[in-house]
């Protein structure tokens, strides 16, 4: 049984099904349904046809529930009247459904958690060991989900940006559980990489492959996080590198430059460099000058500030950052380490324990508290 022939089955059939009368969720339900069948057949005697089996027996499944429900026998009857099912051409279907999964009417975790299911053809169970939540906690909020988009006709065209925030809300979620959810957002951006060939979507998934290629690096042996100036560097994986710089540079090419595209291109100048000392600051501000242009995002003009601190010493670092609102996430860490670099421990040790104090994760305030605890030693001392 291939599982991820599967998985990348699912959404191409229930777009299939979409497309000739059932409502997303029946079309949901009904592929779910056939998968089991699949799962249960396919051991024994697999289809030559995969997708075009699946459909098929997708199709009977929503017929029988439509059979069932006595208030819709005149939809029964308008359907039984289309032409048998076959795979047909599932390209833009598909891309329908990502539109679909991304729409505005769903709450972020909502789209993400629906992309997953019917994109990402993931079980509510695997979905739910990802994010750390009850198996019945993500099945109400799939089945909401499902409700809110039943209705929804798709006569206008989708919106591009809307689906690329969505995947890249699950590739930040990392991994947990038997799902490495970074993994699966590349799979899904590739797959809508090939259907569109727009260039924030290479754009988005050059920098998903280039932050990737970073993560054996990123915590130590006993799962303290490393800084990227402190990482080994003989740890990144050299062909996502080189795979992401590709990635962006056919995207470059097309001069449509996007907020995705320039964080790419900022990861891809940090994947440059053989060592944090030989990072080419000065490249990585005017990117960061171009991100801000494009989306004015107050975390863009944080990083931004210490980006300069690097290119232009600490001092114009912290000047910057003056210039920010100081409730931004991770603006007091941002301060305590242009203060460390500008040779004032004592005020960055201070820093270092208040940010510790609001850090959005454990890794993260475990590395901060162990930096105010370096410098105080240091003062001691």
């Amino acid at each position: 049984m291939n599982e991820s022939l599967l998985r990348e089955l699912v959404p191409a059939v229930i777009s299939v099904l979409v497309r000739r009368g059932a409502d997303f969720a029946a079309a949901e339900d009904a592929v779910q349904d056939a998968l089991v069948e699949a799962v249960r057949v396919w051991q024994d005697d697999p289809p030559r046809d995969a997708k075009g089996w699946l459909v098929t027996v997708a199709w009977r499944k929503f017929l029988d529930a439509a059979r069932a429900e006595t208030s819709r026998r005149h939809r029964e009857l308008r359907i039984e009247s289309e032409p048998a099912p076959g795979p047909g051409e599932a390209v833009d279907d598909t891309l329908q459904l990502y539109f679909l999964c991304a729409h505005p009417s769903l709450t972020p975790a909502s789209s993400v958690a629906l992309t997953l299911r019917a994109v990402g053809g993931l079980t509510t169970r695997q979905i739910a060991q990802a994010y750390l939540v009850p198996e019945t906690t993500m099945a109400q909020r799939i089945s909401r989900a499902k409700r809110t988009v039943s209705g929804v006709r798709l006569n206008q065209p989708g919106d591009v940006a809307t689906v690329l925030r969505v995947l890249y809300l699950v590739f930040n979620e990392g991994y947990s559980g038997d799902v490495d959810l970074a993994a699966e957002a590349i799979r899904l951006t590739r797959q809508l990489a090939v259907m569109t060939k727009h260039e924030e979507v290479a754009g988005l998934l050059a920098l998903m492959l280039l932050h990737h290629a970073r993560r054996p690096a990123r915590t130590g042996p006993d799962g303290r996080l490393v800084p990227l100036a402190e990482q080994d560097r003989g740890l990144w994986d050299t062909c996502l590198i080189a795979e992401g710089v590709d990635v962006l540079q056919a995207a470059l090419a097309r001069d449509r430059l996007g907020e995705f595209q320039a964080q790419a291109a900022i990861a891809a100048l940090h994947a440059d460099a053989r060592t944090a000392g030989e990072t080419d600051w000065v490249q990585i501000v005017e990117w960061y000058d171009e991100l801000v242009r494009l989306t004015d995002n107050p975390v863009a003009r944080l990083n931004r500030a210490v980006a300069v601190g690097e290119a232009d010493g600490p001092r114009a670092g912290l000047s910057a950052l003056a210039e920010l609102d100081p409730d931004l996430p991770r603006h007091t860490a941002a301060a305590a380490y242009l203060h460390e670099r500008d040779g004032d421990p004592v005020t960055a040790a201070r820093l270092y324990a208040e940010a510790a104090r609001s850090a959005p994760n454990l890794p993260e305030r475990d590395h901060l508290t162990r930096q105010a605890a370096r410098l105080n030693a240091q003062l001691r001392g």
